[in-house]
């Protein structure tokens, strides 16, 4: 493509940046997706987005199905290009937006993947005193007990350790939502314990409360490793992200309360419909629990 139509690229992704105020990682996402676009459209010839049409844009995703991509994936890359289209719209350098109405393949509708109550309380029994063990224990402890994402709790700084020591947590969710939500006791000592060490990891002027080796503030790739190592070494048998500590905050709660609101308000949905999956889990809980139990659906 020509080198305009890449710049358009980097201008918009300033704009969700500063603008939108989105999260890195979102950001990162987009932008990998708009380049993979740009790539599909220099294959074919396509050298501006004006250029781009509504069959060109069908036939891209069409290209990432049949190279296996996930529709969710596919639906991301879409929305990316939608909000591409949009933002050149409002510059006045596009009349249409090509990928208005194109649908990624249908999505089926997994129930989120989590851990139970043993496989929780197996994973954060942690041995090792070193620093990077202890900042482990007390990312893994505020992912459980507060349900954050993940580029929140990279986005936490030195300065919010007092609030959360004190019972509570501020954070900027997707789309620069801020909400607060508890700290438990058991994250709050895992906290403590790791902000006794930080400074041997830490450089001297570094504000993020969690670092990487080299003492700069983590990298979210770097928390999936670590996790991924842990759920290993305590041998939970399976692969573990940390989104699934999330839906395991989430479909805790939702058990021992029954208060969708709360759980809501907790995770930071903008709508309700979006916690309500978290029903689903619970009902297949309970589901499981009757066909093992009732005697009317024991099988023979």
């Amino acid at each position: 493509m020509q080198p305009a139509a890449i710049e358009a690229i980097e201008r918009y992704l300033r704009h969700l940046a500063h603008e939108r105020r989105l999260s890195p990682h979102t950001i990162d996402n987009y932008g990998r997706d708009l380049r993979t676009l740009a790539g599909w459209c220099a294959e074919r010839g396509i050298e501006g987005w004006k250029q781009l049409t509504h069959p060109d844009v069908r036939m891209f995703a069409a290209t990432l199905h049949r190279r296996g991509m996930a529709p969710k994936s596919i639906a991301r890359h879409l929305a990316s290009t939608r909000g591409l289209m949009r933002y050149l719209m409002r510059e006045g350098e596009l009349d249409g937006n090509p990928a208005a109405d194109v649908s990624p393949p249908k999505m089926k509708k997994l129930l989120p993947q989590t851990l139970d109550a043993d496989q929780v309380s197996r994973l954060l029994m942690l041995d090792g005193e070193d620093a990077i063990t202890r900042r482990d224990h007390a990312m893994m402890e505020l992912f459980y007990s507060s349900g954050l994402r993940l580029a929140e709790l990279c986005s936490l700084d030195v300065d919010d350790a007092p609030a959360m020591l004190a019972g509570e947590v501020r954070v900027q969710g997707k789309g620069s939502k801020e909400r607060v939500v508890p700290v438990g006791r058991h994250a709050r000592s895992a906290l403590q314990r790791w902000l006794k060490r930080r400074a041997e990891v830490a450089r001297p002027d570094e504000t993020a409360l969690f670092v990487g080796e080299r003492g700069a503030r983590i990298h979210p790739r770097t928390v999936q490793q670590r996790l991924a190592h842990w759920a290993k070494v305590q041998g939970l048998g399976q692969h573990l992200h940390p989104h699934m500590l999330r839906h395991s905050f989430a479909s805790h709660l939702l058990e021992s309360s029954g208060d969708l609101r709360a759980v809501q308000e907790l995770l930071g949905h903008a709508s309700i419909s979006t916690t309500q999956i978290y029903t689903h889990l619970d009902f297949q809980h309970l589901a499981s629990v009757y066909d093992r139990t009732h005697p009317r659906a024991k099988k023979k």
